[in-house]
């Protein structure tokens, strides 16, 4: 099964620091935060949460070049964030500030 497709847009309100992988690859985590309005059900909901995220390679040199915060709109898959911790964690593929 190959289906695993997430795209979201929101604020970066935590920037971590770029860090580098043994490889050479380069890492930086940071945080999302996800305001919206959907209907569920013939409801409105008001949406807010806040996603762990990480971006390597270009996408973090990006992240990098693009200043410390701000709004986004970020594409990519979820994958726990490690062998022992479930914690699902968003994979930045490609970002772009909005």
């Amino acid at each position: 099964m190959e289906c695993n497709r997430t795209v979201i847009c929101g604020e970066i309100i935590r920037l971590g620091a770029l860090r580098y992988t043994p490889a050479g690859t380069p890492v930086i985590d940071f945080v999302v935060k996800h305001q919206s309005r959907h209907k569920e059900a013939h409801i409105a909901r008001q949406i807010q949460c806040e996603l762990q995220t990480v971006a390597l390679g270009d996408a973090a040199k990006a992240i990098v070049e693009m200043g410390a915060v701000g709004n986004v709109r970020i594409t990519g898959f979820l994958n726990r964030k490690s062998h022992t911790n479930q914690q699902l964690v968003l994979h930045v593929e490609h970002i772009a500030k909005i």
